[in-house]
C-alpha cells in the first residue's frame, strides 16, 4: 500500500481538496478498472474525456480523484487533486506507485516510423545472449527474460508499463528495451520513466490522422529526446534528413549512426542475399542471418547501442551474427520450386518502399514480384494512395486487398489505394477484398522462382472487422496454399 501524499510527488499539483495521508491500493484512468481504494486519474483522451467518469469511479470505490478541473459537486470523504495535465500526472503517479522501477534498471527507448520493433527485439535477444536478464516492451510482445506477456499497443498505458517494469525488477532484469510510439510520447504514457538512452530510427509519413501535420509528428518524436537527462545517450540515424534535428536541444550525449554520412558508428553493405547480409561495421566484416538492406540500419543501431552501454565490440558482433529475423519482419518461406514468400509488417509508404527495394536488391529480375497489400481502416487516409503508387511502381503484379478495415468499408479503402496507381501501371493491379483469397491468388499466379510479398500485417494473428478481431495469420495462409 502507498500513501497518496507520497505518490503525488512531481505531478504538478495546482489545488487539493481533502486528505492526502490516505492509503491507495491502485492507480487507474479507465473507470472500468477502478477497485476499492483506487486513485482515479481523469484523462482527456482522443475520443473520451475521463472527467465524465469521475462519479462512476467513486461509486466503484475510488477514494481520490486526479483531474484538470474539479467536478461541480464534490463528494464528502473523497480527495480531489487538481493538476496541470492529467496524462502527465498519470505517468508520474504510476511510476511513484510502483516505486520508480525504471530507475532500478537501464531503460532504452526506440522511436521512429520504421524499425522500432526490430531494434528493440534484437537488443533484447542480444543482451540475453550476452548474459543479462533483460526485459522487452514492443508491438509484437512484452517479455520478462524469455517469458511472454501479451501486447495490445506499441506502448502500453502508464500503469501497465510501470507494473511490467516492476515485475522485470522482481525477476532480476538489469536492462529493458522499449518501443516508444509517437502516441505514447504525445499522451505522456512515458512520463515519469527514467531513460538511460534513446534511439531514433527515421521519420516518414504515418499517423497524420492523429498528429494532423508532419511538423507535429516530428515535434512529438523530438520531445522524447528533448526530455532526456544529461546522463543518458541519444543515438540518431543521420541518413534521415531529420536525424540531426532530433538531436537539437537534447541534454543527452549525442551520438550518430549512418551508412552514407560521416558518423560515430558506420556501416557498409558488402553482400545482400536472401540468406542474409554481410556488413562491414566499424571496420569488421560480419555475416548476419537477418535479411534486407534496410536491416543494415537496424543492426548498426543495435550494435551502436550495445557499445554505448559498455559492451565489448567482438562479443557484440559475434552474438549479433547468430540472431534471426524478428517475427513478421522480412520473414520468408521458400518452397521446393524456389518460390519465395515474404511476410512483412510494412504498412506505411516508406516501409513498403524499403521492403520492395530490399527485394529488388536480391532478385535476378528474371522472376516476377507479386505484392499483396492493403491499408488499415480508421487510420491515416493520406498514405493510402501513396501505398498504391509505391506498390505498383516496384512490383510486377499487385493484389490490393483488405488489411484491418475496422469500421470502414474495405472496397472504399481499396479504391483509395488504387487512386495512387499511375495509369501506366493499371494493368498490373487487381483488387480482391477477401485477404485470404488475395493471398491464395498470389500463390496460384506464382511460378517457380517468383517472389510473393504479403505486406501490412506481419506478426498480427487477427483481422479486425467492425470491432471484432477474427483469427487471421498471413504466414499460415501462405503455407497452406504454397
Amino acid at each position: 500500500m502507498n500513501q497518496l501524499k507520497d505518490i503525488l510527488y512531481k505531478t504538478n499539483i495546482t489545488n487539493v481538496k481533502g486528505l492526502t495521508d490516505i492509503e491507495i491500493s491502485s492507480v487507474a484512468f479507465d473507470s472500468r478498472e477502478v477497485k476499492p481504494g483506487c486513485v482515479f486519474v481523469a484523462v482527456k483522451g482522443t475520443n473520451v474525456d475521463g472527467h465524465n467518469f469521475i462519479d462512476d469511479s467513486i461509486q466503484k470505490g475510488a477514494v481520490a480523484v486526479v483531474c484538470e478541473k474539479f467536478p461541480q459537486n464534490l463528494k464528502d470523504g473523497i480527495t480531489y487533486i487538481k493538476v496541470k495535465n492529467s496524462g502527465f500526472a498519470l505517468g508520474v503517479l504510476s511510476s511513484n506507485f510502483f516505486n520508480n522501477p525504471s530507475s532500478k534498471l537501464i531503460l532504452v527507448g526506440v522511436t521512429g516510423t520504421n524499425g522500432k520493433t526490430t531494434i528493440a527485439t534484437l537488443l533484447h535477444q542480444l543482451f540475453i545472449l550476452l548474459g543479462y536478464k533483460t526485459g522487452l516492451l514492443s508491438t509484437i510482445q512484452n517479455k520478462i527474460n524469455e517469458q511472454d506477456i501479451p501486447a495490445t499497443h506499441t506502448t502500453p498505458d502508464a500503469p501497465k508499463i510501470n507494473e511490467i517494469i516492476s515485475k522485470m525488477i522482481d525477476s532480476g532484469c538489469s536492462y529493458c528495451f522499449m518501443e516508444v510510439s509517437s502516441h505514447a510520447i504525445d499522451q505522456n504514457r512515458i512520463a515519469g520513466l527514467d531513460f538511460a538512452g534513446a534511439i531514433f530510427t527515421n521519420i516518414t509519413h504515418d499517423h497524420l490522422d492523429y498528429h494532423k501535420t508532419f511538423k507535429n509528428y516530428l515535434r512529438t518524436k523530438k520531445r522524447f529526446f528533448d526530455l532526456l537527462p544529461s546522463s543518458a545517450f541519444a543515438l540518431s540515424n543521420i541518413d534521415d534528413k531529420n536525424g540531426k534535428i532530433i538531436l537539437q536541444n537534447t541534454k543527452a550525449k549525442s551520438k550518430t549512426y549512418s551508412l552514407k554520412h560521416k558518423s560515430d558508428f558506420k556501416c557498409k553493405i558488402i553482400e545482400n542475399q536472401i540468406e542474409g547480409l554481410q556488413l562491414n561495421i566499424d571496420g569488421e566484416d560480419v555475416w548476419f542471418r537477418i535479411i534486407g538492406n534496410f536491416n543494415a540500419y537496424n543492426l548498426l543501431a543495435v550494435y551502436a547501442t550495445a557499445i554505448l552501454l559498455g559492451e565489448e565490440k567482438s562479443k557484440v558482433l559475434t552474438a549479433l551474427s547468430s540472431l534471426k529475423t524478428v517475427e513478421g519482419r522480412f520473414e520468408y518461406i521458400k518452397t521446393k520450386n524456389n518460390i519465395i514468400a515474404i511476410i512483412d509488417y510494412a504498412h506505411t509508404p516508406d516501409a513498403l518502399k524499403n521492403i520492395l527495394d530490399a527485394i529488388s536488391a536480391i532478385r535476378t529480375k528474371n522472376e516476377q514480384l507479386i505484392t499483396v497489400v492493403g491499408a488499415g481502416g480508421d487510420r491515416d487516409k493520406k498514405k493510402r494512395s501513396l501505398i498504391g503508387k509505391v506498390a505498383a511502381e516496384k512490383s510486377d503484379k499487385v493484389i490490393l486487398t483488405s488489411d484491418n478495415p475496422r469500421s470502414e468499408v474495405p472496397e472504399q479503402i481499396i479504391e483509395e489505394i488504387k487512386n495512387g496507381v499511375d495509369p501506366v501501371n493499371y494493368k498490373k493491379v487487381i483488387s480482391i477484398t477477401n485477404r485470404k483469397e488475395a493471398i491464395k491468388t498470389a500463390c496460384v499466379l506464382a511460378r517457380a522462382g517468383d517472389i510473393i510479398l504479403v505486406a501490412g500485417k506481419g506478426h498480427e494473428k487477427y483481422q479486425e472487422i467492425k470491432g471484432i478481431k477474427y483469427p487471421f495469420n498471413d504466414k499460415q495462409i501462405l503455407k497452406e496454399y504454397l
